[in-house]
């Protein structure tokens, strides 16, 4: 074997098995999207923050723009720290667009699902954080009936071991 488990993400230990069962069928025959096209990013590595280096409190992920008369970073001398400008900006066509060719839509409840009716094939529904574990199963169970991709159905599931 390659090593590589094709039913990772679902994890049959944490999940009643008629559940993952059904699952695993939604699957296989899940939708794709309608155009899948190639997502080029410019630039990938975060933009790091102007001396966090040099301080613990300062987070390097957390960009500020340097604002100093004197700066370096901010005068652009060759060497120093990159700054974000608008020409890292990503493809219009492809901007917000997730690995799997769908963009995203948080869904609240049921009635919000409805909307991707016509657009199963261009957005992938989202369940929100705050979605409690009884509105997320029928949000999903909705989802399969409509052909719509969800991208996290597993999630706040348990078996009824753990309960």
């Amino acid at each position: 074997s390659s090593g590589i488990n094709a039913e990772w993400p679902l994890r049959p230990g944490r999940f009643k098995l008629s559940y993952y069962n059904e699952y695993k069928s939604y699957l296989s025959n899940m939708v794709a999207p309608l155009v899948k096209p190639r997502i080029v990013k410019k630039r990938t590595k975060q933009f790091t923050r102007h001396q966090s280096d040099r301080y613990g409190k300062i987070d390097g992920s957390s960009w500020r723009k340097p604002k100093g008369i004197d700066s370096r970073v901010r005068r652009r001398f060759k060497g120093q720290f990159l700054m974000p400008s608008i020409g890292y900006g990503s493809n219009k066509n492809t901007r917000h667009l997730m690995p799997d060719g769908f963009l995203k839509f948080v869904v609240h409840n049921v009635s919000e699902l409805e909307l991707l009716l016509m657009q199963n094939k261009r957005y992938a529904a989202e369940i929100a954080h705050n979605v409690s574990a009884k509105n997320r199963k029928s949000i999903v169970e909705r989802a399969q009936q409509l052909n719509i991709k969800v991208t996290n159905y597993q999630a706040k599931l348990r078996s009824e071991e753990d309960n």
